[in-house]
């Protein structure tokens, strides 16, 4: 099969390295860097199994930013472009994701498009309605950062929001790609609604549990109560589980923040009453409002932020909530200086960036770390963490 794949992130290019085992496969992207880094073998994202599979297996994948080539001949184009949260539309920004499809309609109109990109329930529909363009389908996906290709060569299950023959053959390549055998991975049609419903619904459900073990946390720390142990004696009950239970300052990274308000902004657009929806985003803010306060109770001179990614073993910080952290602590007049050796330049948000580890702790009088890692384990005095399993 010919497959293009539009977009480099973690979605696009898992996709593109499992696709590429048993496909021809183009991967088009907007950032030349990107191109030339996947050309080169190399990976542009941190995902260990990705970049193990680009330097030594045998893969047919070339990298291009020339939409045309990449479009014209392809059976199947995956779109695996960003889709942010908009909060004054209420709505995921989809642009990306039409303009690829008007593109399709212009350049390869016998082309199948698969979205895997994150959208609000109902948008296959419009589309198909908007364009007079019924070759659109909807595949979640259900990636963890850093672990992408992994979760790819070993899925959980695969879902397909049509039920048409090109639908089962997408459906198969899929399968085909993975590592994990065949009769093990689940394989569900339905219609896209449904499967646009599956994915917000999923991860809402994976949000609502690190809200409630991060409220869980606070109703500890507030008592002096040990965490630990009542988070450990609630999980061993094999209802509940190890999952998602290790407190934090609140779920952040690619998927969470924003597949959460769209869900509850589909609730208000439908007029469906709900309670839980709500709660779980309000207790998202309520949990980083908390961690700063607690932090402020300290009375430090300066604070150290120690990393802004999002968890350990990540090179993402996009969305992170050790960020909002940040701009509560600022809102009380913290001083507040960053360690983050990825960023560049010296300032972030108006705080100075410092890149030695070294003169970092030595000016911090308190360090907050939503993960800690070995790099500050000498100064655990100073540390104020909710990582208690030290795992994310």
């Amino acid at each position: 099969m010919k497959i293009t794949v539009v977009g480099s992130g973690y979605v696009g290019l898992s996709n593109a390295v499992l696709l590429a085992q048993n496909n021809e496969v183009t991967l088009l992207d907007i950032v030349q860097e990107k191109i030339d880094m996947v050309n080169n073998k190399q990976s542009p994202i941190q995902d260990p199994m990705i970049e193990e599979f680009l330097a030594n297996r045998q893969l047919n994948l070339v990298a291009t930013m020339d939409k045309v080539a990449a479009l014209s001949d392809a059976e199947y184009i995956v779109i695996a472009t960003p889709t942010d949260y908009c909060p004054d539309r209420h709505y995921f920004n989809t642009e990306s994701i039409q303009n690829i499809i008007l593109d399709v309609i212009e350049y390869n109109p016998n082309a199948m498009v698969v979205i895997k990109s994150t959208i609000p329930v109902g948008f296959v529909h419009e589309m198909r309605q908007k364009y007079k363009f019924d070759n659109i389908i909807f595949s979640p996906e259900f990636l963890r950062e850093g672990n992408a290709l992994l979760d790819c060569l070993y899925p959980s299950r695969v879902i397909i929001g049509d039920k048409g023959n090109r639908a089962k053959e997408f459906a198969a390549l899929l399968v085909d790609g993975a590592e994990k055998p065949v009769d093990e991975i689940p394989v569900l049609f339905m219609g896209a609604i449904e499967a646009e419903a599956v994915k917000l619904f999923a991860n809402g459900y994976l949000a609502m549990r690190v809200a409630f073990f991060n409220e869980l946390d606070m109703y500890a720390e507030s008592l002096g109560l040990n965490s630990e142990s009542i988070i450990l004696g609630a999980s061993l009950d094999p209802r509940i589980g190890n999952d998602y239970n290790n407190p934090s300052f609140g779920y952040g990274g690619y998927c969470f923040p924003k597949d959460t308000k769209q869900l509850l902004a589909n609730y208000n657009a439908a007029k469906v009453p709900n309670n839980i929806i709500q709660a779980i985003v309000d207790s998202n803010d309520t949990r980083k409002e908390y961690i700063a306060s607690q932090v402020l109770s300290k009375n430090p001179s300066i604070v150290g932020v120690y990393r802004l990614t999002m968890k350990s073993g990540s090179d993402n910080f996009r969305s992170s909530a050790i960020q909002d952290v940040i701009n509560n602590l600022l809102k009380q007049n913290a001083n507040v200086i960053i360690y983050e050796p990825t960023l560049p330049g010296t300032s972030f948000q108006g705080c100075k960036v410092i890149k030695d580890i070294k003169r970092f702790k030595d000016l911090s009088d308190v360090i907050i770390a939503n993960r800690v890692e070995t790099a500050i384990a000498d100064v655990q005095d100073k540390i104020y963490t909710r990582d208690i399993f030290l795992n994310n």
